[in-house]
């Protein structure tokens, strides 16, 4: 904890980013707990609640094949702001709905809003490098994903809290907000050099159309079994993480009949399990090397899945709220050191396709898991969906552990360039 608290005090650009993260995260989901909730309420049908979660996850697997390409060609910090102004208006036009409550509506701005999130989610993660020098880098990605982990929690409840004393109209108020708090962050954000991205020296390449530029970058993804091992690793995970939306609820109202509180239990321990590990991967990453790195991955992905079959056979709540706390902390080490990974090795011009690659996949693989556990659901029971979601993750260790033994996965060369200029704030320095 006290290296993310150097962090926060000693370098301005960084904190700005972070204080942008939070707001700007639990205004999303102040927009979605009344969103899902008018949805409920428009029909009466759980249908259209599918629907509107649906609408927020296909638009941004859409989106990150267009926002990777716009991200290493202009420059990011703009292209954030922008996402942040856009997504702002759309928040804002939600109100739309207090006077014109139809399904087609609602469904249409939450794609539109969910449309314009890997414009800024992708870039975030693209200017890290830009902004924190080596020896912060672990700590600052660490404490974004952790932020990000702690803000579903709080979100969550806030926005449970605001939808029933403020209304429909002061989440989507409060959204709006958000958003532009987040913009003002970003525009402060200050850094030599500036914040467009490096772009291959030979004219040519200067001259791509955004699909081959697209191209190259699928083509480096391939060509780097490290990069396209860790990508695929989000894959594996999201195969269980996507049925997971649908069977913590089943789970908390179902199998254990705790209704809503036993749905909120087994969120709140997911969380808590994500923020440990995230903390624990701060600790760890900084004292292994790459051979261990690479284990280290193959034993938590293989515990992650582990314990995912035990909470699908847990006796009780809190066993199972135990193993899915135990899961979860597996899955945010691996999350952790894994972005580090990334960070350290892809070129900057490629950043911004590469990490909207990985939402992309994971985005896709999720609603393939969502839909195939909502399909499941009518004909098994909840733990047997949960046990072969387990046993899916579980097997992406394998063929990591395979890939690694066979000498598939060696260490592409780092382009790390430390950033130039001053990273301490003069005040907090003087």
């Amino acid at each position: 904890m006290s290296s993310f608290a150097r962090l926060l005090s000693r370098n301005r650009n960084y904190r700005n980013l972070w204080l942008g993260q939070v707001v700007s995260e639990i205004g999303d989901h102040f927009n979605s707990i009344a969103v899902l909730s008018m949805a409920l309420h428009m029909t009466g049908s759980g249908a259209t609640v599918g629907g509107a979660m649906l609408a927020r996850v296909a638009p941004a697997l859409l989106a990150a094949p267009l926002a990777g390409v716009v991200l290493d060609r202009l420059d990011r910090r703009r292209v954030m702001i922008s996402s942040d102004l856009l997504r702002a208006a759309i928040a804002a036009a939600h109100l739309v709905l207090l006077v014109y409550p139809k399904t087609w509506t609602l469904y249409l701005l939450s794609a539109l809003l969910t449309f314009a999130a890997p414009f800024f989610n992708s870039g975030r993660a693209a200017i890290l490098p830009r902004l924190v020098s080596r020896e912060d880098l672990h700590a600052a990605n660490a404490l974004t994903q952790t932020t990000g982990w702690l803000t579903v929690a709080a979100g969550t409840m806030l926005g449970g809290f605001s939808t029933s004393w403020l209304g429909y109209k002061g989440a989507f108020l409060i959204n709006a907000a958000s958003f532009l708090w987040s913009a003002w962050a970003i525009a402060t954000l200050r850094v030599e050099g500036g914040f467009r991205p490096q772009r291959a020296a030979h004219p040519a390449a200067r001259h791509r159309s955004g699909y081959e530029e697209f191209r190259d970058g699928i083509r480096y993804i391939r060509s780097h079994p490290l990069i396209l091992g860790i990508l695929l690793l989000g894959a594996g995970w999201a195969t269980g993480g996507g049925a997971a939306q649908i069977l913590f609820t089943l789970f908390g109202e179902s199998v254990f009949a705790h209704g809503p509180s036993g749905t909120g239990i087994l969120w709140g321990f997911a969380g808590f399990g994500l923020v440990a590990g995230g903390l624990a991967a701060r600790k760890w990453e900084g004292h292994i090397d790459f051979r261990l790195y690479k284990h280290t991955v193959t034993i938590t992905f293989l515990l992650h899945g582990f314990f995912y079959m035990l909470f699908s056979v847990a006796a009780g709540i809190w066993q199972a709220a135990a193993w899915i706390f135990l899961s979860r902390l597996c899955v945010a080490m691996n999350s952790v050191m894994n972005r580090t990974m990334l960070l350290l090795h892809v070129p900057d011009r490629l950043r911004g396709r590469v990490f909207t690659a990985s939402e992309g996949i994971v985005n896709g693989v999720m609603m393939i898991s969502m839909a195939a556990a909502a399909v499941a659901a009518a004909t098994h029971s909840p733990r047997q969906i949960g046990f072969v979601a387990g046993a899916l993750s579980a097997s992406t260790a394998v063929f990591w552990a395979w890939a690694n033994a066979a000498g598939k996965l060696p260490e592409p060369a780092q382009d790390w360039q430390e950033p130039e200029g001053e990273f301490r704030d003069p005040v907090a320095t003087a």
